[in-house]
């Protein structure tokens, strides 16, 4: 009876901190409103839908900079290439509430359209540090989820 009481205590400290980890990510601005949605779509039902979500928009949004990277090191760029793999990233930051990706993305869509080689690589530099630090994020809080569903099991 006193493991079981220990575990419910363990788990509902872990929910807890993973909740506060995420009330953190929103307050840093890297975040919206849609990443507390895309928490709130999670339930018993589909336990894996926030890690599998967010797993897909890391490694998408890996490959999509690796593109872009390749492309923008061309001599002749297509800004229309360019444009359609910063979209996708866009869309996928939308989807995920990493609003600075997603800012960073629009003004990477601006020099596309200017057709900026320049503007496009120092963005592509900025987008792939914001990239990361999200992915990080991400990554931090799926591990806190494991632990936390570990912890119940």
């Amino acid at each position: 009876m006193l493991e079981s009481t220990l575990q419910v205590a363990m788990a509902a400290t872990m929910k807890l901190s993973t909740l506060g980890y995420a009330a953190s990510m929103l307050s840093t601005g890297l975040f919206d409103e849609q990443f507390q949605k895309l928490l709130l779509l999670q339930n018993k039902s589909d336990p894996n839908f926030f890690a599998e979500t967010i797993t897909m928009f890391c490694e998408d949004g890996e490959q999509t900079i690796g593109e872009l990277t390749k492309r923008l090191d061309k001599q002749c760029v297509n800004f229309d290439e360019v444009a359609a793999f910063v979209h996708k990233l866009e869309g996928g930051s939308s989807s995920v509430g990493a609003k600075r990706v997603k800012n960073t993305c629009i003004q990477f869509l601006q020099f596309c359209k200017e057709k900026s080689r320049h503007g496009c690589l120092k963005t592509l530099d900025t987008l792939r540090v914001v990239f990361y630090e999200v992915s990080g994020k991400f990554k931090d809080m799926l591990q806190l989820e494991q632990q936390q569903a570990e912890a119940t099991k």
